[in-house]
């Protein structure tokens, strides 16, 4: 056992002289020292000797183990100091160098769209309001006079969930649960992601941002609306001129589309407007009485005007984009732009 022993240390000096790294020594501690290493059946293997030698040999053992492990928190502390003196001269920072160029962020297109049409209608006296992007068919759909046969819902075709619940196409169904839950007057704006089932494209997305207003009070006319629209176009866009063209939306008695002179020609046609002099921003009308009397307002005493845009298609107009993907696409060449 004495042969065995001290092959055990000259194998544990061996190992120690040629550990590489804390990896290296821990294994080789482990194999040693460990509880199952080779000191430790060396203290199984007393039994078998004499009882009177028993005594003095597992002394020798406890004796080697003591300077083992003293060898070896030598040798780990070797080795950390040789890490720390390599990461240190690694990491030399030469503070007379230019620092590093931290670049700003800044919010994004759609997002200063947002703010700029919310700020602008909270100075005229609208709440802003939030609703649901998981809707019920009823808000989505039924409340907005869109029955189950309706060819709007062809065109709207949306993500279903189940045959009640679906992915909201407009941020119309908001102000239907605003006109619920409060009685006229009322003046407020909803905003956020919709859903269509379409495909991405240059003016298209499956998921893009919509704004919609909604204005409900006592001897409410298309006088109300148009002077709000025009308001709303010279503050975007800019325009002085606004062109409204009849429309048929089933929320709306009587809707139409609204147009503005083209911002980059003054009208004089540009192939941002296709040659016309006009681009169309956003769709708007008169209450269906019929929506107002499902959400509990009586439309003998009330009326009121609604109206909605796309945000990235307003963006687009806005800065001359001709792709909407590049909103998406989070390109900071492109989005360094703005």
């Amino acid at each position: 056992m004495n042969d065995r022993l001290n092959a055990i240390c000259r194998e544990a000096a061996d190992r120690l002289q040629k550990a590489a790294n804390r990896r290296e020594l821990t294994e080789a501690r482990r194999e040693i020292l460990g509880r199952h290493g080779a000191l430790a059946q060396q203290m199984q293997e007393l039994r078998t000797l004499p009882e009177e030698e028993r005594a003095a040999f597992g002394a020798r053992i406890n004796r080697e183990k003591r300077l083992l492990e003293e060898a070896f928190a030598r040798r780990e502390a070797e080795m950390e100091e040789q890490e720390l003196t390599e990461r240190l001269t690694a990491e030399t920072i030469d503070v007379t160098l230019p620092a590093a160029k931290i670049q700003d962020g800044h919010r994004h297109p759609i997002t200063r769209i947002m703010e700029e049409i919310q700020n602008l209608f909270i100075s005229m006296g609208y709440e802003v309001v939030e609703g649901p992007e998981v809707e019920y068919d009823y808000y989505n759909f039924e409340a907005l006079n869109i029955p189950d046969d309706h060819p709007l819902r062809e065109e709207q075709d949306t993500f279903i969930i189940n045959p009640n619940i679906l992915l909201r196409t407009q941020t119309t169904p908001v102000e239907i649960r605003v006109m619920e839950r409060q009685r006229p007057p009322i003046c407020a704006i909803a905003s956020g992601r919709v859903f269509r089932s379409q495909e991405a494209g240059t003016v298209s997305s499956p998921n893009f941002h919509q704004i919609e207003g909604l204005v409900i009070d006592k001897n409410i006319t298309f006088s109300d609306l148009k002077g709000t629209m025009a308001v709303f176009a010279r503050n975007m866009l800019g325009s002085t001129r606004v062109k409204f063209r009849p429309y048929k939306y089933p929320y709306n008695e009587p809707s139409a589309k609204m147009d503005v002179t083209c911002f980059h020609c003054g009208g004089k046609g540009c192939p941002v407007c296709g040659g016309e002099g006009w681009v169309e921003i956003l769709g708007c009308g008169m209450i269906h009485p019929k929506v107002l009397s499902m959400s509990g307002i009586d439309p003998e005493i009330y009326s009121g005007f609604g109206f909605g845009l796309d945000v990235e298609q307003i963006a687009m107009l806005k800065w001359g984009i001709d792709d909407m993907r590049l909103l998406y696409e989070n390109d900071e060449s492109f989005l360094a732009q703005f």
